[in-house]
């Protein structure tokens, strides 16, 4: 731990978990919040995918963002492959 201007820092961050994951717990009670349908996760892009809603909801520091706003339209070929 390093101290700067009074605040402190921790230099090593690996043991950090990614920004983007998500307790696997939370996830199994996570539903679409259009739908009402399951999500899947979609580890690699951080997201909840909503196939029913046509939406991925992203995920940031382990949070899932469930409103529309913050979503993604699906793509047909992000469909697809679902």
């Amino acid at each position: 731990m390093t101290e700067d201007a009074g605040l402190q820092t921790d230099d090593d961050t690996q043991d950090e978990p990614e920004s983007s994951s998500v307790d696997p717990k939370l996830l199994e009670l996570l539903v679409c919040p259009l739908t009402k349908t399951r999500l899947s996760y979609d580890a690699e892009a951080g997201e909840l995918i909503s196939v029913a809603a046509g939406l991925a909801f992203p995920i940031r520091n382990g949070v899932p963002l469930m409103i529309e706003d913050a979503a993604r339209k699906l793509s047909d070929a992000d469909l697809r492959r679902r």
